[in-house]
């Protein structure tokens, strides 16, 4: 028989990581900022110059690879979307 486990809601925290609470909010950031990215119908590169980091560095974040990148540089990139893309735009 297989064992389920009720998810906490948070992946990060049912991972065991230490930085769960932080890493869950990248990750609502990340999202929201892929999807404004996709509305635009921007390719990356034009994003990256957009939100102010490197093609490469917006990849990243955007497959979820933003454990080395902070939160405050996240929210500079939202930020730098417009004024109506602002955290938080919904309750998180």
């Amino acid at each position: 028989m297989i064992e389920i486990e009720e998810s906490s809601g948070n992946i990060y925290t049912d991972l065991g990581m230490a930085d769960s609470d932080e890493m869950i909010v990248k990750a609502q950031l990340a999202t929201q900022i892929g999807e404004i990215i996709k509305g635009h119908k921007w390719t990356q590169l034009q994003a990256a110059e957009v939100v102010g980091i490197t093609e490469p560095m917006l990849s990243k974040m955007l497959r979820g690879q933003f454990h080395r990148i902070s939160k405050a540089k996240m929210l500079d990139c939202l930020a730098r979307l417009g004024p109506d893309h602002r955290w938080p735009r919904s309750t998180y």
